[in-house]
């Protein structure tokens, strides 16, 4: 199901990024649907097979004026609130069950040398995947437009590692959440490598539940630094674990949902994915 959805992303982010660059025009069904080659009703029938939702409804989702209602309803109380905890509740918090270890200032220092780290490519609802652990941990993951880059891509995130590709119980685990499964759901273990500040800004991004929105700066005064936004931003940037350090839940003030290390048409697939999970609970 998962790598059908791989397949079906595909067609659905060159929609998204259709309407995106088209939405003054506001196309129609039939408008979309020619641009990515099938007939109305197969995309309308692919549309909902993937989100649940029609496409008209989706694109309300990732619209600047929802973006705006979300941040006005819960960014004042993101992190205050009580949250249900079920792991079947999609407003659980993200730290209950992910827990982040950073390395020791000796492998930060070293560049993670004597580090074995696994790895392996993966089929998600966003794309193909390159997800890799060390003997504690996930410490990358990363969406994959092309193997070869992102593979580079991860060896100079651990300079002097070794690299051998498998996949083991931490990668397997983590990509559970992709299932939307999470009944067995153990605790995923992240083993990351990042400065104090750094870590201090990802353990924040777990706080955001799902189909929750917040700025840069909400998240500047979250760790207690308001006037830090940049550094922040920065920080964000440099989230080495997509998805599940959800980092596309940061936006613009302004409600823009702004760009994203994977992709912009990704993070807008993701936020308006996520938000058709609330409304059809």
């Amino acid at each position: 199901m998962v790598k059908q959805h791989n397949v079906q992303y595909d067609r659905i982010a060159e929609a998204i990024m259709y309407i995106k660059q088209n939405f003054k025009d506001q196309p129609n069904l039939e408008d979309i649907a020619e641009k990515v080659h099938v007939s109305p009703f197969y995309f309308q029938r692919l549309f909902k097979d993937w989100v649940g939702l029609s496409p008209k409804k989706f694109l309300q989702f990732t619209s600047v004026e929802y973006a705006k209602e979300i941040l006005k309803d819960q960014e004042a109380t993101l992190f205050d609130v009580a949250y249900k905890t079920g792991l079947s509740g999609t407003g659980r918090l993200h730290d209950l069950f992910i827990k982040i270890e950073g390395m020791t200032p000796g492998e930060y220092k070293k560049g993670a040398q004597n580090l074995e780290i696994k790895y392996s490519y993966a089929h998600s609802l966003f794309g193909e995947i390159l997800v890799a652990s060390t003997s504690k941990g996930v410490c990358y993951m990363s969406f994959v437009d092309n193997q070869e880059q992102a593979f580079e891509e991860l060896k100079l995130n651990f300079p002097n590692a070794s690299f051998k590709s498998v996949i083991d119980h931490f990668q397997q685990n983590a990509l559970s959440l992709f299932t939307n499964d999470w009944s067995k759901l153990e605790q995923i273990k992240l083993h990351l490598k990042g400065t104090d500040f750094q870590l201090k800004v990802w353990n924040a991004l777990l706080k955001i539940p799902q189909g929750g929105l917040i700025t840069y700066g909400g998240i500047a005064k979250y760790i207690d630094k308001p006037k830090a936004s940049r550094a922040v931003g920065t920080a964000i940037g440099n989230n080495p674990i997509a998805f599940l350090i959800p980092c596309h839940r940061v936006i613009q003030a302004t409600g823009n949902l702004g760009q994203y290390h994977w992709g912009s048409v990704r993070k807008t697939a993701m936020i308006g994915w996520e938000a058709a999970q609330i409304h059809q609970d």
